[in-house]
């Protein structure tokens, strides 16, 4: 009869059947978030220039899940981003979770602003970043327009929306 193993030979013959390379995926550092992380801070004080210094200069940006053309090239991205920097007031763009792999970010988080007539507005999406590089080459963000339409014409959050938005910000 074989005498019974002792918990820590458990643990350590099942950790020894696992991959390394499974292992060394899941405790690598992201590489791709922290170029997320600085177009976030740098949008927060609505520096467009330095979120353009993170985007291919052929960008694709498709920032309205569908309902428009995509946005081409850094110079259409510049004149977006101009365009919604002169109507918002502050922002607390914030992410929930993330994944990556070799060229793709994945991302879920909240675009809340407040405009400067006065609406505040929370849009909850996901989205996805390609990168070429250290630079972002597309851009897809997928929300609910609908929600984005309402409350800038001043509907409430939702208590629905407030629990979607509520939760620990991604590190």
């Amino acid at each position: 009869m074989t005498p019974p193993m002792h918990r820590r030979a458990i643990i350590a013959a099942a950790a020894a059947a696992i991959p390394a390379s499974v292992l060394a995926k899941e405790t690598a550092v992201p590489r791709l978030y922290p170029v997320l992380t600085a177009v976030i801070d740098a949008w927060r004080r609505q520096d467009v220039e330095g979120v353009l210094v993170h985007v291919t200069d052929d960008i694709v940006w498709r920032n309205s899940s569908g309902f428009a053309p995509a946005i081409r090239g850094k110079a259409e991205m510049r004149a977006a981003l101009q365009r919604m920097a002169a109507i918002i007031k502050t922002n607390h763009w914030r992410l929930f979770d993330y994944a990556e792999n070799d060229t793709r970010l994945f991302m879920e988080g909240v675009d809340e602003f407040w405009l400067t007539t006065g609406e505040h507005v929370a849009i909850p999406y996901a989205g996805s970043l390609e990168f070429r590089g250290p630079l972002i080459h597309e851009w897809r963000e997928y929300f609910d327009g609908r929600i984005s339409a309402a409350m800038k014409a001043g509907a409430p959050i939702t208590d629905e929306l407030k629990e979607m938005i509520g939760r620990p910000v991604a590190r």
